[in-house]
């Protein structure tokens, strides 16, 4: 139950990226990641109460969270520049899906029961109905090569959370290391492959914002609960994301939820409850 606690929590700060990335969307995205990672490292201070020791781990582990932290988000920005918002999204939201069918690939003594099966496909019809019927995209299938970009983004960060269980336990507060790194290493592609971009008072404002909540506060939960918890399991509930993303959305632009997110949420919690029953 904590592990799960802890998830949602993940899953409620991942809520408002959509809406900030919008926000942003002007923002070059090397710069835009790395900076917004340099604000979520610094989460690690407090949790460390200053001690620097808990921030280091062996170099393959520190190879994996970058490859999470910097590969994930960087693979998203260029999706959504280059692809259909809403359509890229959907496909981004594979992750959730590729947690529970990987699982037993990347775990030992893991196996994957019907139940987990029959429970991901329902989270991600309902992420699906969310995303399409919530944001009033349309479904018609338009190719667009960012969709390559949103896949893999997807799979890197569904292997990035398994194979943080693969590898030697560390702390928590070692994802500012992840962040550190994956942020100054943002900031160098910035400088050699992007424009310089000058921000206004407002850009700071919401990357303080997006550092402190989705890529920062969030990375910290979801490690906390992939210690704690059943990885399956936690892949069924991410599924929320997309459905709280849609209703943050709505309600940032002042819209009433339509009967396909009602839809959509009922899809999603039952699959939640349909996984975290399963043994």
């Amino acid at each position: 139950m904590s592990a799960n606690l802890l998830a949602l929590g993940a899953i409620a700060l991942w809520a408002s990226l959509a809406a900030l990335g919008v926000l942003l969307s002007h923002v070059p995205p090397f710069l835009l990641t790395g900076l917004a990672l340099l604000v979520g490292s610094v989460i690690a201070l407090p949790l460390s109460r200053f001690d620097f020791r808990q921030w280091r781990v062996p170099l393959p582990t520190l190879a994996i969270g970058v490859y999470g932290l910097f590969g994930f988000h960087f693979l998203l920005f260029i999706a959504l520049r280059h692809a259909p918002p809403v359509q890229a999204n959907l496909v981004n939201y594979l992750w959730p899906l590729g947690i529970v069918v990987m699982a037993p690939l990347f775990l030992p003594g893991m196996s994957l029961t019907l139940r987990h099966v029959v429970a991901a496909l329902l989270g991600f019809a309902g992420a699906a109905l969310a995303i399409l019927g919530g944001r009033g995209g349309s479904a018609e299938a338009v190719w667009a090569w960012g969709y390559i970009p949103a896949l893999g983004s997807a799979f890197i960060w569904a292997s990035y959370s398994l194979l943080t269980k693969r590898v030697r336990a560390f702390p928590t507060t070692a994802i500012g290391s992840f962040a550190l790194v994956s942020g100054l290493l943002s900031l160098l592609c910035h400088a050699w492959l992007e424009p310089a971009t000058a921000l206004s008072a407002r850009d700071w404002g919401l990357i303080m914002l997006m550092g402190l909540g989705p890529l920062g506060g969030a990375f910290f939960l979801w490690d906390a609960a992939l210690k704690r918890g059943d990885a399956r399991q936690i892949g069924v509930l991410s599924f929320l994301t997309p459905l709280l993303s849609t209703l943050t959305l709505l309600w940032v632009r002042g819209e009433t939820p339509s009967l396909s997110v009602a839809l959509a949420a009922v899809m999603i919690i039952g699959a939640a409850v349909l996984a975290t029953r399963a043994r």
